[in-house]
């Protein structure tokens, strides 16, 4: 009982803050008021058992505890309108000159409320990431690369400027979201990026993650079908999850790109993400979720990895790294010019970005190394290499893909099907 109540608080967390933080329009009494409901619970819910809609329980008790706490607390005279939630609707989260059909999807309106200006952006995503879309700290940390303290302090500053400066949930008009778009188009990319490939946990990917970031990006570029990097981030995300099914074999074994079965690629899906690159492309210079659409729609055109134009992908992670430089995006690229110029070149590389300690957090800088040593040859270094990228890595479908290759070079196999040089 204990798991399945686990699950469904991760899974309903983030939609149910959501709707409270629209009713009652302060996120710090919203979280303490889903905390008291998930505490009440897990005292009933062994005894009565879940209900048939958690979600819709869960938001009317946290509801009902908000309203008894300020009812308890008459002094805070400033919240004593949260006893009447249509009138908070009203004047606290559509101003005069909009209203809430303006975004026609309430989660999507509380990232954009969430993704407020006066915060700087990566407060901004942290934040909605955390409080809005139900990811744990750890997860935000390693999404930003950074420890679960730094994440931690981030969000409590951005909370308390917010309060201190008075900050109103308001879902912005109309003409405020191409401002606020950045920020909420990072949002959903490491909603999906999380589900795709997850920090921690026996699962390598959430496909509930993955869907629901999906459906926004779908929702976001019917609502903005001008703004290019959002048609860019749905053309990426939707060519990236067409892989989806060719990631886990039938043991539930991880299969990197190189490997996958191809036919089971999503045809529709690629063919509507392409589609979305060359609406995406259109700008100039194109944006990086443009660009890494491109990049992703070069694999989707590929019959295998041999057959992959890897000059080209290297030349696109060239102007991305130009255009919006990141550890991960130098990764990527090393990995491409090893596939297009040969091991030694893109393990140079490689090296060079250990050298900066960008990555010193993730597991994927060292297994990257290991894959490319175990290609030249240098197998103790490789095996060295997997061990360095074992102790990093959190989740267990990626541990057990570590183990296995770190196994295959310790104690190599006569099985052909081993050797992916």
């Amino acid at each position: 009982m204990d798991e399945e109540l686990g699950r469904v608080f991760r899974a309903e967390h983030g939609r149910v803050l959501a709707r409270l933080v629209s009713l009652l329009g302060d996120l710090d009494i919203a979280e303490e008021a889903l905390a008291d409901a998930c505490l009440q619970a897990v005292r009933r819910w062994p005894a009565t058992g879940i209900p048939e809609h958690p979600a819709a329980w869960l938001t009317t008790v946290a509801r009902n505890a908000a309203i008894d706490k300020i009812r308890r607390e008459r002094s805070l005279a400033g919240k004593l309108a949260l006893l009447h939630p249509e009138t908070v609707m009203a004047h606290t989260l559509t101003p005069p000159d909009t209203g809430e059909d303006d975004i026609p999807d309430e989660r999507l309106r509380l990232f954009f409320t969430c993704c407020h200006p006066a915060l700087a952006q990566p407060a901004q995503v942290a934040l909605t990431l955390r409080c809005l879309a139900g990811l744990t700290t750890a997860e935000v940390a390693r999404l930003f690369l950074t420890s679960e303290p730094t994440i931690a302090q981030r969000i409590v500053r951005a909370k308390r400027k917010i309060r201190d400066a008075a900050i109103p949930y308001r879902v912005p008009a109309r003409t405020e979201l191409p401002n606020r778009l950045p920020a909420v188009l990072a949002v959903l990319y490491l909603l999906f990026t999380e589900g795709y490939a997850a920090t921690a946990g026996p699962a390598q990917i959430r496909p509930e993650l993955c869907n629901e970031a999906i459906r926004l990006a779908r929702v976001l570029h019917h609502l903005l079908p001008d703004q290019v990097e959002a048609t860019g981030l749905l053309a990426l995300i939707v060519l990236t999850d067409a892989r989806r099914p060719a990631r886990l074999d039938a043991d539930g074994h991880l299969v990197t790109l190189d490997e996958q079965d191809r036919p089971l690629w999503d045809r529709s899906l690629i063919a509507e993400g392409k589609q979305l690159v060359v609406s995406a492309l259109q700008a100039r210079p194109p944006g990086p979720f443009a660009l890494q659409a491109a990049i992703a729609a070069v694999h989707a055109d590929a019959p295998s990895s041999e057959a992959t134009d890897w000059p080209q992908i290297t030349a696109l992670y060239g102007l991305l790294a130009r255009t919006a430089p990141s550890p991960m995006v130098e990764l990527n690229r090393a990995i491409a010019v090893a596939m297009a110029d040969g091991p030694a070149i893109g393990l140079r590389l490689l090296d060079q970005l250990q050298d900066t300690g960008q990555l010193a957090r993730s597991h994927l800088l060292p297994a990257a190394r290991a894959d490319l040593l175990r290609r030249l040859g240098r197998t103790t270094e490789a095996i060295a290499a997997y061990d360095q990228a074992l102790a990093m890595v959190g989740n267990d479908t990626e541990r057990d893909y570590l183990t296995r290759r770190r196994h295959q070079i310790a104690q190599p196999s006569k099985d052909p099907r081993h050797d992916t040089r």
